[in-house]
């Protein structure tokens, strides 16, 4: 009985002292969708991963993808924009509502917000932007990572206004 509580202790110290590392192997990028820009190869509505290094934001295709699809470099990104988009769920509402009468009109009145963030980076001779849609929960970490790393502040694109 002994020998089995002592074998058990020795495998939960192991598994104790394994558990650092397992965490740390994570992926530390984030999920992204491009939205547009001038980044070649990549289309609207295309999956990234987003990784904001010390010196250099990456897209790369996919999580087993390797090889970003741009590196640009801190020091380059000229300009940092954010905004939401708000919309009310009507497609979804029709489509409940077809099924349950009620319920679709409380769905219609709900709201679905969208959040997108923009770079804008000149490179030497090499000038391009791109907008990317970001999930809700990691939305503000994303912005403080690249404003951290570039040292300039976001700015929010729906107080600009655009005059003919």
């Amino acid at each position: 009985m002994s020998t089995i509580r002592s074998h058990i202790s020795l495998i939960l110290c192991a598994l104790l002292t394994l558990l650092p590392v397992i965490a740390s192997a994570r992926d530390n990028g984030y999920t992204v969708k491009y939205d547009g820009g001038s980044v070649p190869d990549v289309t609207a509505g295309s999956d990234l991963r987003l990784y904001i290094d010390a010196n250099q934001v990456r897209l790369i295709r996919g999580k087993k993808d390797v090889e970003p699809v741009i590196t640009i470099p801190a020091s380059s990104i000229t300009e940092i924009s954010y905004c939401q988009e708000a919309h009310r769920r009507i497609g979804t509402a029709v489509a409940v509502g077809v099924v349950t009468l009620g319920v679709g009109a409380l769905v219609a009145l709900s709201k679905s917000k969208k959040h997108f963030i923009g770079l804008t980076w000149a490179n030497g001779d090499k000038k391009g932007g791109f907008a990317m849609q970001c999930d809700k929960n990691e939305y503000r970490g994303i912005l403080a990572g690249i404003e951290g790393i570039t040292g300039k502040k976001a700015i929010d694109s729906t107080t600009m206004t655009v005059k003919n």
